[in-house]
């Protein structure tokens, strides 16, 4: 039997990540850590460009050919099968999608919408505001841990064919460990922890893994490239 690999994202945004482990030979196991509650906030009508910190953004906006900037590829190519026209990724992180932004765009030419999830994406507005932008933002989701760890998960980890657990945020990560049922810790001493970035490889020390392995930038690309 194929090694597996647990995904931890919410069940929504796992087919990109499964269709690219299952191409690398693993079986991709869905251990979702969180569910999307999505929202539709009013919008407002005159902006001259959109940012997106996360896919589960899209369903709360109207398609149009106004710019959008995504902060990563996967974002962009759902942006693009949603209906957007003009989309630019930044292709790693917040901090890039405010560069881009700034290099493209012009404070006085209008406000930016920024379509996030509850919580996320305050940062990214702050800098915006200090290079002179005006930004509008829309809390668009919010993800929700679920209440208990996903069976067949557990059924995965207790019978030892992980190989790994893919953890693309720090909230998927503390859902994990808060979760985790006691008797499974010691099947981690033979899985390696994949986290996206120090907070959520921090969160992870907690339990008893066989390694924890941090990619060298905050895309699904350098995670993957860790197993």
């Amino acid at each position: 039997m194929r090694r597996a690999i647990l995904i931890t994202r919410p069940a929504d945004d796992a087919a990109i990540p499964a269709a690219r482990i299952e191409a690398l030979g693993y079986r991709p196991v869905m251990a979702p850590m969180l569910r999307i509650d999505r929202r539709m906030p009013d919008l407002p009508a005159h902006v001259q460009a959109i940012l997106v910190t996360s896919g589960n953004a899209l369903a709360a906006l109207v398609p149009s050919g106004k710019p959008l900037f995504a902060v990563g590829d996967a974002t962009a190519s759902r942006a693009r099968e949603a209906g957007f026209t003009q989309v630019h990724s930044a292709g790693r992180d917040a901090q890039a999608l405010a560069e881009l932004v700034a290099q493209t765009q012009h404070a006085r030419a209008g406000p930016l919408l920024l379509a996030s999830g509850a919580r996320q994406g305050e940062n990214l507005a702050a800098d915006l505001r200090a290079r002179g932008f005006r930004v509008i933002r829309r809390v668009c989701y919010a993800a929700i841990p679920v209440q208990r760890f996903p069976h067949q998960a557990a059924a995965s980890l207790r019978s030892g064919e992980v190989h790994a657990v893919l953890f693309l945020s720090a909230e998927t990560a503390t859902a994990f460990v808060r979760l985790l049922p006691p008797e499974l810790s010691h099947a981690l001493e033979s899985v390696a922890a994949l986290a996206i970035g120090n907070a959520a490889a921090a969160v992870l020390e907690r339990l008893p893994w066989l390694r924890i392995c941090r990619a060298q930038n905050p895309t699904l690309d350098d995670v993957l490239a860790l197993i």
